[in-house]
């Protein structure tokens, strides 16, 4: 069974390494998060997806949509795949987040976790498509949720983010070559979060 979170709920951690991440809460507004939560959760192509966990195929425990420019293939699962195209609302927040990473953003990873159940587990975004030092800008709606990082090599050193409402985290590069994050299962009732992670996959 997948670990809890052990950070505290309240609250960010102390010491944030600033050089890897930066969080920015309230990045869009209270009505207009809200109204992006429902049009994602009810208007994206929402799938399950299934992975290869060592010697065992694992449904993953959240679902996923994939939006992004023509000919920009990728997927989790190994298999390739074109992207959905591009809404409105995606091309709105896209254009927001880009000053603030200083890229050029060509796709965008959704993710939906229904409740306190679904999770995503200590990894790296390491894949090869997003290239040797990858920058990636976070927006999440709905439920806070805690984003953990540990690092690689001492997994004493970690640190958590509570992700608000309508907040932004941008992952720097150095982040995913050193570190691992996740989003752990909750024993406590959740509600419905939507996280969108943009992406520049060569």
């Amino acid at each position: 069974m997948e670990q809890l979170s052990f950070f505290a709920e309240a609250g960010q951690s102390k010491g944030l390494p600033e050089e890897l991440l930066e969080y920015r809460p309230g990045f869009v507004n209270q009505a207009q998060s809200d109204l992006l939560l429902h049009r994602f959760i009810t208007h994206m192509p929402w799938k399950q997806t299934v992975q290869q966990m060592y010697d065992k195929e694992v449904i993953t425990p959240r679902l996923t949509a994939w939006f992004g420019d023509f000919g920009t293939d990728y997927s989790a699962t190994g298999k390739v795949s074109d992207p959905n195209p591009w809404t409105p609302e995606l091309l709105m927040i896209k254009h927001l987040v880009e000053p603030l990473a200083g890229v050029k953003f060509n796709s965008v990873l959704l993710n939906y976790y229904r409740d306190g159940n679904d999770s995503v587990a200590w990894h790296s975004d390491r894949e090869s498509v997003l290239g040797k030092h990858p920058v990636i800008a976070s927006v999440s709606f709905g439920q806070v949720r805690s984003f953990d990082i540990r690092n690689k090599y001492n997994h004493s050193e970690k640190y958590s983010v509570r992700l608000e409402h309508g907040s932004f985290l941008l992952m720097k590069a150095g982040l995913q070559e050193n570190w691992e994050h996740r989003i752990a299962k909750s024993i406590k009732s959740m509600k419905a979060r939507i996280n969108l992670t943009f992406r520049v996959v060569i």
